[in-house]
């Protein structure tokens, strides 16, 4: 009897694989990842070209392969249902949740898109991603799904119980039975072990629990997740403006939806234009870093000639050039702290607690206590530890100071624009912050040396 080889993520593997698909050997796909996890298969197709990655998926069973196509990073993905057949991709998402076929899709052009809808085998499939498809993707109906459980509130628990088996088919994760009236509006929801426990005759009626929170079609998903975090739920259902019930979103969901709007941010905190990674081509990495690479210099630009305009007064007193890089970091630094804080209070709705007047009254009282300290601090470094004259000291000192209450109300205001503005407030926290507090920097410190050492 021929042993089952245990699934195992590594380089042997990965030539045995390449080695199988070789020879056509689908047998070994079968036996060595039948105990593996989706999203290890998920990672050795990324390491796969074109074809041994489709011939992997059409070795496995297509609800297997349906699964491994979703743990795929997008563009392996965006590949993969590319080289597909229209026929061959619509038997994969036959066997998907709507909401995913959905992810799937919309990567499609229109034509493509409708090719596959028509040879999905499952009807009723087929009308939910119709469905689903008119919704924006990152609103509460574009994250939604629409298998779940539902019962009416003049169901005996018996009728439930043959409804749940039925339903359940279609359904992997049940968190909670939806009760709905005739209409399908949404009245509460019922646990299972409620169900379990009460009479065969009882009526649903009676059992569900009427206080529910529940999210509209058109909510933006960035708002669901606060309320799925700050209510901490597993699963939320979805209605329309009549409250009928029509979707439900669960956590994975949103977690899929934090994760792609963090890498985004991050992107954005680092001066990357556009969504990319490190497998993309030239052209689009180095169309994404160049806007505010550009940027940045054209600041250094600018702050060279700034300190060209005060020429004279560095050739006289020359240990002015000295302290301009702790001038601009520090700004720099400042700046970067506040902006990202506010960035954090954004996406989580909290930054609208306290009144903005109040806010800022707040930020400045934190940049006071932080600029004195590090005022003292630099000033008896310059004059104590490095011998610069008193005045000198008292120069550096009040740049320094003025410097970081500038930064920081800068850095917590900009953000709060750019969100009212309608423009990833995330941005605030790169290149734009830092450019805009170097030359800040530099004009505030040359101005109080001119001021106070008369050059």
């Amino acid at each position: 009897m021929e042993s089952v080889r245990i699934f195992e993520l590594s380089k042997e593997y990965l030539e045995d694989l390449r080695e199988s698909i070789k020879q056509e050997d689908s047998g070994f796909i079968l036996r060595s990842m039948e105990e593996a996890k989706k999203a290890d298969i998920a990672a050795i197709l990324d390491e796969l070209n074109m074809e041994e990655a489709l011939y992997v998926l059409r070795s496995l069973p297509p609800g297997f392969s349906a699964d491994i196509l979703i743990e795929l990073d997008e563009d392996s993905q965006y590949k993969v249902i590319k080289a597909m057949e229209p026929r061959e991709l619509a038997t994969l998402i036959d066997h998907m949740d709507s909401d995913d076929a959905v992810d799937i899709l919309n990567q499609l052009l229109i034509k493509d898109r409708e090719e596959v809808i028509g040879y999905l085998e499952r009807k009723e499939k087929s009308l939910h991603i119709i469905e689903l498809l008119r919704y924006d993707e990152d609103s509460a109906g574009g994250l939604m799904a629409k298998e779940f459980i539902k019962a009416n509130h003049n169901w005996s628990v018996v009728q439930t119980i043959e409804e749940i088996r039925r339903q359940a088919e279609n359904v992997d994760k049940i968190y909670s039975i939806y009760v709905v009236d005739d209409k399908e509006k949404l009245l509460g929801r019922v646990a299972l072990k409620k169900i379990i426990l009460a009479s065969a005759n009882t009526k649903i009626g009676d059992l569900y629990e009427g206080s529910i929170i529940s999210v509209p079609t058109y909510m933006d998903g960035e708002e669901v997740a606060e309320i799925m975090r700050r209510y901490d739920l597993e699963a939320v259902p979805v209605v329309n403006v009549k409250n009928k019930l029509v979707g439900r979103i669960t956590v994975d969901d949103i977690l899929d939806l934090l994760r792609e709007q963090a890498e985004e941010d991050i992107q954005a905190m680092t001066g990357l234009s556009d969504d990319v990674e490190e497998t993309d081509s030239v052209y689009r990495l180095s169309r994404a870093r160049l806007p505010w690479l550009i940027i940045g210099m054209i600041g250094g630009l600018l702050g060279a000639g700034f300190i060209g305009f005060f020429e004279e007064g560095l050739s006289t007193v020359t240990a002015l050039a000295f302290f301009i890089p702790l001038i601009t970091a520090t700004g720099g630094n400042v700046g970067i702290q506040s902006s990202t804080l506010v960035v954090q209070s954004l996406a989580t709705k909290s930054v609208f607690k306290d009144s903005l007047p109040k806010r800022f009254v707040k930020v400045l009282i934190v940049a006071v206590l932080n600029g004195i300290v590090l005022a003292v601090f630099v000033w008896v470094t310059v004059v104590l530890l490095y011998g610069h004259p008193l005045e000198f000291g008292i120069v550096v000192a009040i740049a320094l100071f003025s410097v970081v209450l500038l930064a920081s109300f800068m850095g917590t205001l900009t953000p709060i624009v750019l969100e009212k503005l309608g423009i990833n407030p995330a941005m605030a926290s790169g290149p734009f912050i830092t450019t805009a507090n170097d030359l800040l920097g530099l004009g505030v410190y040359f101005t109080v040396a001119t001021l106070l050492l008369n050059i």
